[in-house]
């Protein structure tokens, strides 16, 4: 009887412990999360600056009135492209006809007296080699000659003046570019006591941008450059790529002119110069605009995708690193600038060093990880 009790109890025994055994072989520890790295390698890369600044016109003239008149027609139409000596403005002509044909007459009258002149000298010059007059006639002779030279030269000068004035009554285009809205209209009294602006044409193709750059930076530019750690770019080979307003580049590259050699004393900034193709006029002068400019080259730099880097709380940028024990290492690192999807690394890393940069949300430190060497797919492949 008391074997038949003892039996089942056994049995459940048994199996319990059967049970416990299996659940134990199937709560294995869980396998190291997968990560896939990128071993840093050295590589010549372009140090850029991203600045602000304005668009501004290469050339810019201010067509005024030379002289004093009633614009009688504008002959242009606003807001089109004009070259240099096409006519922009006719201010009434009549009153500077008027004295160019008064200087001309003056200048007859004056020619006819010297004319004159020179008769009686040559006269007078037969007369004291016979000694019929006296010297001082000569000499008052040989005066009157000259002193009606000059005055032929001064009606000379007012005749050439009077053409100018004339001329200047029709106004044209001093430089090629596009003009602005007409300033007058006609029928306007412009020139009286001063230059009366008309017009405003600026040159938009090829643009400049002047932008603004701190001292402080431009001088650890180039304290870098003198020690070594960079290199200067070349002549009329720092290239420059403009930011549009959404974000995207403008699709024409630039090119940096020069650095003016004087600082702003309000300011603490000195201005960079950079020219832009503009052959739609989608850049305009006074338009605000940011520039990416390529001012140096560090022919051993290292950058990581920028999908590698972490910051904690203070914003300190980390990434994670895999040792020769495969184990995550968390180490700091300072960054520079930002091309394309990468982070160029200033500071904290070496060549031969793995950085994760896909399964960073799951690699903890000092814990191991497998790395996958599985090829990458074509797009993301294509993208790095």
């Amino acid at each position: 009887m008391l074997n038949n009790l003892l039996a089942p109890l056994c049995l459940t025994i048994l199996a319990a412990a059967l049970s416990a055994c299996s659940k134990s072989e199937g709560e294995q520890a869980p396998a190291a999360p997968q990560v896939r790295i990128e071993t840093v390698q050295t590589q010549a890369l372009s140090i850029t600056s991203e600045l602000s600044g304005r668009i501004a016109a290469p050339r810019v003239a201010e067509v005024r009135a030379r002289v004093a008149g009633v614009v009688l027609q504008r002959t242009y139409r606003e807001g089109s492209d004009v070259k240099q000596g096409d006519v922009l403005f006719r201010i009434d002509p009549a009153p500077f006809k008027a004295d160019l044909d008064s200087a001309l007459a003056s200048l007859r009258k004056a020619e006819a007296s010297a004319f004159q002149a020179r008769l009686q000298e040559q006269r007078y010059a037969k007369l004291i080699a016979d000694q019929a007059i006296s010297g001082q006639e000569y000499d008052n002779a040989r005066a009157a000659t000259r002193q009606a030279d000059a005055e032929v030269a001064a009606n000379q000068a007012a005749v050439q003046r009077a053409r100018l004035n004339l001329g200047y009554a029709t106004v044209t285009a001093p430089i090629s570019g596009r003009v602005g809205r007409a300033l007058v209209t006609e029928g306007a009294l412009v020139g009286q006591n001063e230059s009366t602006p008309l017009a405003l044409i600026q040159q938009l193709n090829p643009i400049h941008a002047d932008l603004t750059q701190s001292t402080r930076e431009l001088n650890e530019l180039r304290r870098a450059l003198r020690a070594g750690q960079l290199q200067q770019v070349g002549k009329d080979q720092a290239r420059a790529t403009l930011i549009q307003d959404d974000g995207s580049p403008y699709a024409l590259p630039g090119k940096l002119l020069f650095t003016d050699i004087s600082v702003d004393p309000s300011t603490g900034q000195i201005i960079l110069r950079s020219e832009f193709p503009n052959p739609d006029l989608d850049l305009l002068p006074g338009s605000f605009v940011r520039v990416r400019l390529e001012q140096a080259v560090n022919r051993q730099g290292i950058s990581v995708p920028q999908r590698a880097i972490q910051r904690d709380g203070a914003g300190i940028a980390q990434v994670l690193l895999v040792d020769a024990e495969n184990r995550v290492v968390q180490h700091p690192v300072q960054l520079g600038g930002a091309q394309n999807d990468r982070w160029i690394v200033t500071d904290g890393l070496k060549p031969g060093d793995r950085v994760i940069v896909e399964g960073v949300q799951h690699a903890r430190p000092g814990e191991p990880v497998t790395i996958d060497t599985s090829p990458l797919p074509l797009a993301q492949h294509s993208g790095q």
